[in-house]
């Protein structure tokens, strides 16, 4: 060839456009995003618009439309979160953030048909966290033929403020739960616009982790969540007690109140003046002052999770749900210190569990008091929720699945963190080449490739059918009342009965605890617990 036809071809070259990537055309509008290898992959697509200025602290609006084709190839900002502080583990700040956060993440295989669908909520304690973690890449699952959609929420102050004037200013006379209608508005936009990407918007999973879970259990109790969803799976999900909207109840202010109180810690005497404060100033300051979101009971949007479980009248979809051997060995700021001795704590659990103290010591004895006090928090916060949620479903005739994951690897281990809290996402999402800066990281090994694997497999296969199978792993076997579940440690493996005796006794100090009316439920067992109320009738 000779050089002038070299030349001529380069100059054609450049006059040509570039290659366009995917495009789909949604009712939402016309989108374009990137191939990667046989996955299509589209970012930072607007689910709903920015909530800021007047519409700070008030439900989500639909996101404006637009003409032509709109790119969708560059993640959306983060919402407004802390940052700075001591590292952890868990430590991954984003790029960028802000209150105009409102975007999804869609990866759908090319060739996706009525596929199933995984709406995936991030954790981070409702606090911080976003959609496109490294950890969260929607690729495994979209080779195993699902499409995959990963989200932002509003967090913080931002996404859970009650406050008497924002309760004014609502037709419903309600407020707080933001991110949790947030969770609602993009399960709405992916009904509505989840066919286009070759998704089954009948065919739709939520799905989540931590805080995740939690907004996946806050989602089965909300009513207008109904219809949204048809399955749901929840890692180390938390059914805590929850502060109502206008009324002092399990030991907890009301919502207002505390909204009310925030707002004077910070010296602002106006919902106006709390609108108009920097984002990123207020919820940081929000959270040195000790605002800790969560969902509030409204009456509309939710009611106490474990009265709706309790009726029956969350939603009846297959679940899938679990927790981690060593949720705490990651959060030990959730645990006390072990005391003296092991006479001293035989003693303190004797004065708080009174005739209940026998069964705790049995669970979580006095011979190894660190690892037992870590298994009383975890268990009180994720092993019960668990539990309990998996036997409402069965009661109510749906299939539920619970495992237990207790794996681990010579730098978890290094750091006293067998099993810790999120250390199945790397091996549920296969992801385990792209974790955080400070994970202890899994080897890539054969034994981390085979059980990441077989995990994925459950996983999608669950979002599939409503039942979880892997190719070459054991049959996971339905919860029953023997409390059957698989045990994820090197491999996966089905066991008959879960932890015997641990359900029975929280699901008791739990009881006593809502029939008395004046303490709640979370991370205030074992050396932290207050005294146990009397035994009650119905409540073991």
């Amino acid at each position: 060839m000779s050089r002038l036809t070299i030349l001529a071809a380069a100059l054609i070259a450049l006059a040509l456009p570039a290659l366009a990537g995917p495009i789909v055309n949604a009712p939402a509008g016309s989108l374009e995003g990137k191939t990667d290898g046989d996955i299509r992959v589209f970012e930072g697509i607007p689910y709903a618009a920015p909530p800021v200025g007047a519409a700070r602290w008030t439900p989500p609006q639909p996101a404006a439309s637009w003409t032509g084709v709109r790119p969708a190839t560059s993640f959306g900002a983060a919402c407004v979160q802390p940052v700075g502080g001591p590292p952890s583990i868990y430590t991954d700040p984003p790029a960028k953030m802000s209150e105009d956060c409102l975007y999804l993440n869609v990866w759908t295989p090319a060739a996706a048909k009525k596929a199933p669908v995984i709406v995936w909520i991030h954790g981070g304690a409702l606090l911080g966290g976003y959609s496109h973690e490294a950890l969260y890449d929607g690729r495994p699952w979209a080779k195993r033929g699902v499409v995959v959609v990963t989200i932002n929420y509003r967090l913080g102050v931002l996404g859970w403020l009650a406050h008497p004037e924002l309760s004014a200013e609502s037709p419903d006379h309600i407020s707080g739960n933001y991110g949790l209608l947030d969770e609602i508005a993009a399960l709405q936009w992916v009904k509505r616009n989840i066919a286009a990407f070759g998704g089954d918007p009948a065919n739709v999973t939520v799905a989540g982790e931590s805080a995740g879970g939690l907004s996946v259990l806050y989602l089965m109790a909300s009513p207008p969540a109904r219809g949204l969803f048809a399955k749901a799976i929840a890692e180390s999900a938390y059914m805590v007690s929850m502060p109502e909207l206008k009324t002092e109840k399990f030991g907890a202010p009301s919502a207002e109140a505390a909204g009310a109180a925030l707002a004077v810690k910070l010296g602002k005497t106006s919902l106006a003046e709390l609108r108009a404060m920097d984002p990123k100033t207020l919820t940081l300051m929000a959270a040195l002052s000790g605002y800790g979101p969560q969902g509030t009971v409204d009456g509309k949007t939710l009611t106490q999770m474990v009265d709706t479980f309790d009726a029956g009248q969350q939603a009846h979809v297959p679940l899938l749900i679990g927790f981690n051997a060593g949720e705490i060995h990651s959060l030990r700021a959730l645990a006390p210190k072990p005391p003296a001795s092991a006479a001293d704590y035989e003693a303190t659990i004797r004065a708080h569990y009174g005739d209940l103290a026998d069964a705790f010591l049995k669970l979580y004895p006095s011979s190894n008091l660190e690892e037992s006090i870590t298994a009383t928090t975890r268990d009180a916060l994720y092993g019960w929720t668990a539990a309990r949620a998996a036997t409402k479903q069965t009661a109510i005739g749906e299939r539920a699945y619970v495992y237990l994951f207790d794996h681990s690897y010579p730098a978890a281990d290094d750091k006293g963190m067998h099993a810790f809290h999120g250390s199945e996402l790397p091996f549920v999402f296969g992801t385990t080449d792209r974790t955080p800066p400070n994970w202890p990281k899994p080897p890539a090994d054969a034994t981390t490739a085979a059980l990441s694997d077989a995990m994925v497999g459950y996983w999608t296969s669950f979002a599939a059918t409503g039942r979880p199978t892997a190719a070459g792993a054991p049959a996971w076997p339905l919860w029953t009342a023997a409390g059957a579940y698989m045990h994820f440690t090197d491999t996966p493996h089905a066991e008959p009965s879960l932890m015997p005796g641990m359900y029975e006794l929280q699901e008791a100090v739990v009881c006593r605890r809502r029939a008395a009316g004046t303490v709640g439920w979370n991370w205030n067992v074992g050396l932290w617990a207050p005294a146990a109320p009397a035994k009650v009738k119905g409540c073991g």
